[in-house]
């Protein structure tokens, strides 16, 4: 049987968050080349000798990057092209990308292996090209538009929604992943209408001077918007 030259397959990870009411996304400083002390997502290839599938090595590669394993990992898509990583044959280079949403002070992350440092950067406040690795711009505002869409839709995925929160709460979360403020009647006709929320049941505001809020938990786990298998994005020229 002919070999074929097989292309360089890594795992990236984009981590978010809500940083001073901005949505954010965890790089991490590369240690070694190539872009050495660029700023990249978490990532390392794919190895078959120890990741049964590419979900183990997503949890493996944010447990040697991070210091731990990121909850509610899923697939967000998949690139692949020429010219993408200067390993591999003809620097051909696959990534599959996970995203994960999180509270900021939800993870201990500490920086791991080939890290040298780990900042939060807000998704609409891009790097310039010589700050950034690969082609992970792309990826980052690419996981920024699937958060945000599925915020325009009130689908929330386990992660920045806590589970418990007054309605205006909820409002101001949302607008702060979407970058824009909302009508209030609006949000809440929408929220009731889908059944989205639910009133815990004598859970009221405490400590407050004006009259205290009614404290809701959301009513499921919704679906997110995009399948739960790696969806493909075009690949840059």
């Amino acid at each position: 049987m002919p070999i074929y030259p097989m292309p360089l397959v890594r795992v990236e990870i984009a981590l978010q968050t809500l940083i001073d009411s901005q949505l954010c996304t965890l790089l991490i400083r590369r240690e070694e080349a190539p872009y050495k002390d660029r700023w990249a997502l978490p990532g390392g290839v794919v190895r078959v000798d120890r990741d049964p599938t590419l979900d183990a090595c997503a949890e493996r590669v944010s447990r040697e990057r991070l210091g731990v394993i990121t909850p509610s990992l899923r697939q967000l898509c998949a690139v692949g092209a020429s010219g993408r990583d200067p390993r591999g044959p003809s620097e051909w280079g696959v990534s599959i990308v996970y995203r994960s949403l999180i509270q900021s002070d939800s993870l201990p992350i500490e920086g791991g292996k080939r890290v040298k440092g780990f900042r939060w950067v807000p998704v609409d406040q891009p790097l310039r090209d010589d700050q950034i690795a690969f082609d992970h711009q792309r990826l980052i505002a690419h996981a920024a538009a699937l958060t945000r869409a599925e915020f325009t839709a009130l689908e929330f995925l386990p992660g920045l929604v806590p589970r418990q929160f007054t309605l205006t709460e909820l409002q101001s979360l949302c607008e702060a992943v979407l970058g824009e403020r909302l009508d209030k009647s609006s949000f809440r006709r929408k929220l009731a209408a889908r059944e989205l929320v639910k009133p815990i049941p004598g859970a009221f505001t405490q400590g407050v001077r004006y009259r205290p809020a009614a404290v809701y938990e959301l009513t499921v786990n919704r679906e997110p918007l995009h399948a739960v298998n790696a969806t493909a994005i075009t690949p840059r020229a």
